[in-house]
Order: C-alpha cells, then structure tokens, then sequence
C-alpha cells in the first residue's frame, strides 16, 4: 500500500472509530488536548501524528494504536 493509500484508510479508521464512540471532532481534539483542526487533518491523511498523539488517540477512542493502524 501506498504511504498516502495507508494515511488515508488510518484516517478513515479514526473517523470511523471516533463516530463509533460518540464523539464529536471537538470533543476527540479537547480529550487529546490538540485543536480541532489536528483531527481534521489526521482523519483526511493530512497529518501524521507523533506516537505519544496516537496513544491518545487510541486511549480517547477505546481502541489500540494497532487497531487504527494496521487495521
């Protein structure tokens, strides 16, 4: 897969992740302390986020890294 093939499905596995729980994206960017436009940009494959983000990420969405990124 492609690197901007694989941002977008990790992007598209965010959004869908963070709809499952009910969050909306200022309240996913408020628990993950970064603004709105951050998961804007991560749920597109715009922004690639640090490790430490992407634990938060995982932790705010009841998930694992792994789960977002590998599928």
């Amino acid at each position: 897969m492609r690197s901007a093939e694989a941002s977008d499905a990790i992007g598209t596995r965010i959004r869908e992740a963070r709809k499952a729980a009910g969050l909306t994206q200022q309240t996913m960017a408020a628990e993950v302390q970064v603004s709105r436009q951050t998961v804007i940009a991560m749920e597109t494959g715009d922004y690639a986020p640090s490790v430490y983000l992407a634990i938060k990420v995982a932790r705010a969405l009841g998930t694992t890294v792994e789960a977002l990124w590998d599928g």
